[in-house]
């Protein structure tokens, strides 16, 4: 069923800029038109337009779209039509087919503005930002009475990047509508963007000016100076905030990050644990002041490890706030103190089980840390507590395939695929992919093909099932013209990936192709192949068959060194000379 799409714009509604069926370019506001109507056909299409319109107001979205485009079947140019259409197309993530009948309902109808506003819409969220300016610029042209449509013009131009322009058209905005806290904030944001300092304090002494009791304009007044390592304009400025509102949370950070900037790092804790013991703020507003000074140690590049007594401090007051622990325990996960921030975590999921955060979060230490069986204990709970979600199934089907329990991870990988929503054909594709790879492990290599082909149905962009498929192929005797052909893909998907460089230059040895194989595991080498002692021995077998055997023999030492599993490794040291592996069964 297709939903309703509804383009309003949020200054438009406040200009009141509203729009009869007549204004929005009906069949009767004497467009110019390429078809002429006999007035049979007038009727008949006037009758169906208005079916369209009422089955959509109806909510019968497929009747409607049905309707309208038999209507254009009746007349190809009506721009009323066009513009339902393109509406439609939006909806079912056709951009393509919505703009192009969008062009088309502004050339046939060039005065109507509700086609042009939508046309410069669908441009912009599209990221065609060059047509999009071109579009809002005509506008603005067209229409000076509406400055507002200066505001879309001026977030095109920061899209795209062009930030003089988008200061350019929020001064035009300011001139018609006056001075504006929103449109004078982006312009100080603009101006900070392009690092020039002076105009970006002008813009916020303007607010400050004009906004007298408004601590925040003083406190980014403060935060400018404080950047330019004027610490008493600084100070002045924190102080004046004070005096208008002494809870202001923006100003306990600012004054944080003012005492770490003078090296009181003691002074800095004190003010935000000031703020943590405060009876009058609430939790929420102290959870924000923790957040903000965390983010200005980051952006300050200090240690966060001063905000870890802070949070021990909140916990004290707030020990049922498992946000708090969440918090708390990311924060400690950056610190990569993985015992303390799994700690955290648990506390949570003992607290709340049907904290699906908790549990993710909890996943992911276990995951930093290898710890297999940790992670099969999580995902076994979660699969109990959350059994749709596809990602316990995943990671599940990872651990056992890491401890050689290839049946358990392909039950894993079978549940999971029955949980996995049809659209995400992505992660279908991994599932498959996954299974593949047990199957391999087992040597059932008809199935791990099979596995591999499923997959690739789903995405066959998928570079790793790509990589895998083609190299076992090469390995063991298979297709290598269809090896070839897909490991070709994962080289122009990821052209410096020294994994897939390898297998492109396997696949030619494979094939006797010798020369060729060599330029690609010299390629291979020097994208960081040489940590690598499966590459470094495929390097050296190609060596050898290239004439240059003292060589290879060292380079299979140095293999050895770094734990190639190949099983002929030892005998080729041994020997002095290449020896095939035999194929898996």
């Amino acid at each position: 069923m297709l939903k309703q799409t509804v383009r309003y714009s949020f200054l438009l509604l406040l200009a009141g800029c509203f729009f009869s069926l007549r204004a929005a370019g009906s069949v009767h506001t004497g467009e110019p038109r390429k078809v002429t109507l006999l007035p049979a056909e007038q009727r008949k299409f006037d009758y169906f337009f208005y079916e369209g319109l009422k089955l959509k107001n109806a909510g019968k979205y497929d009747a409607a779209f049905d309707v309208f485009s038999h209507c254009l079947t009746i007349d190809s140019t009506a721009s009323a039509v066009l513009y339902e259409l393109s509406n439609f197309y939006e909806q079912l993530e056709r951009p393509d087919r919505a703009i192009d009948l969008l062009k088309r309902a502004v050339a046939n109808s060039q005065d109507n503005f509700t086609y042009k506003i939508a046309l410069a819409s669908i441009s912009r969220d599209l990221e065609m930002y060059t047509e999009a300016a071109e579009e809002y610029e005509a506008l603005i042209k067209e229409n000076p009475g509406k400055p507002e449509l200066n505001y879309y013009l001026a977030d095109v131009y920061t899209r795209q990047g062009e930030v003089m322009k988008a200061i350019a058209a929020y001064d035009a905005l300011e001139e018609s509508m006056g001075m504006n806290k929103a449109i004078t904030l982006q312009k100080y944001k603009l101006y900070a963007s392009l690092e020039q300092a002076d105009k970006a304090f002008d813009e916020i002494r303007k607010l400050a000016d004009k906004f007298p009791r408004e601590s925040r304009y003083r406190i980014l007044m403060g935060d400018l100076y404080l950047e330019k390592n004027d610490t008493v304009q600084a100070k002045s400025c924190y102080d004046r905030a004070h005096e208008i509102d002494p809870s202001d949370p923006y100003y306990i950070v600012s004054m944080a990050n003012y005492y770490e900037h003078t090296g009181d790092k003691e002074g800095a804790e004190n003010q935000i644990r000031s703020a943590l013991v405060n009876p009058k703020l609430d939790v929420e507003t102290k959870v924000g002041i923790l957040s903000r000074y965390i983010m200005k140690l980051q952006q300050t590049q200090n240690g966060t490890e001063s905000a870890n007594a802070l949070f021990e401090t909140l916990l004290e007051q707030h020990p049922n706030e498992t946000k708090l622990n969440l918090m708390y325990g990311s924060l400690l996960q950056l610190q990569n103190k993985k015992d303390e921030a799994r700690f955290q975590f648990q506390l949570v999921t003992e607290s709340e089980p049907e904290n699906k955060d908790a549990w993710q979060q909890l996943l992911n230490v276990a995951l930093k840390s290898e710890d297999l069986s940790e992670i099969i204990r999580i995902c076994n709970r979660c699969i109990e507590l959350f059994p749709d979600s596809p990602e316990f199934y995943f990671y599940l089907g990872i651990a056992y395939y890491q401890q050689d329990k290839y049946e358990e991870a392909l039950d894993a990988y079978r549940r999971g695929i029955k949980v996995i929503d049809p659209e995400n054909r992505d992660l279908l594709s991994d599932f498959y992919g996954q299974t593949g790879d047990n199957y391999y492990q087992m040597k059932q290599l008809d199935k791990a093909y099979e596995a591999y082909d499923e997959a690739l149905k789903y995405n066959e962009k998928n570079v790793v099932v790509l990589n895998n498929y083609s190299y076992f192929l090469a390995t063991n005797g298979g297709d290598l013209k269809k090896a070839e052909r897909m490991s070709a893909q994962c080289i122009k998907l990821e052209p410096d990936n020294a994994t897939y460089l390898d297998t492109y230059a396997w696949i030619f040895f494979k094939q006797g192709n010798y020369s060729l194989a060599k330029i690609y595991i010299q390629t291979a080498m020097a994208k960081d192949g040489e940590k690598s002692g499966e590459i470094i021995e495929h390097y050296v077998d190609i060596l050898y068959k290239t004439g240059e055997k003292e060589k290879a023999l060292e380079q299979w030492i140095k293999a050895k060194e770094l734990k190639s599993e190949s099983a002929t490794l030892d005998k080729k040291i041994e020997q002095q000379t290449y020896i095939e592996e035999v194929p898996a069964e």
